[in-house]
């Protein structure tokens, strides 16, 4: 099964800091989507170790080499569940 970011409120231009829809103006949650969806033009620019999951923990690919601005294909983002 292949792996996709959605059209949800957390990755849309109109998601605003306090989680409130700008078009809506209504509290929102990274389920919600809509017909007035925008896709922000870049999601996250720090890929990195220090911002991986991973980083420093058991589950990181290269323990002895990972280090601040390096990126690896096992990056994940820190909300996610190493």
């Amino acid at each position: 099964m292949s792996i996709r970011i959605g059209n949800s409120c957390i990755n849309c231009q109109n998601l605003q800091p306090n989680e409130t829809c700008k078009t809506h103006g209504v509290k929102v949650s990274t389920s919600y989507t809509c017909d007035s969806f925008e896709m922000k033009t870049a999601l996250k620019k720090d890929l990195n170790c220090s911002s991986c999951a991973r980083f420093e923990g058991p589950t990181c690919a290269n323990p002895k080499k990972a280090t601040a601005g390096m990126l690896c294909s096992h990056w994940a983002p820190q909300n996610a569940q190493a």
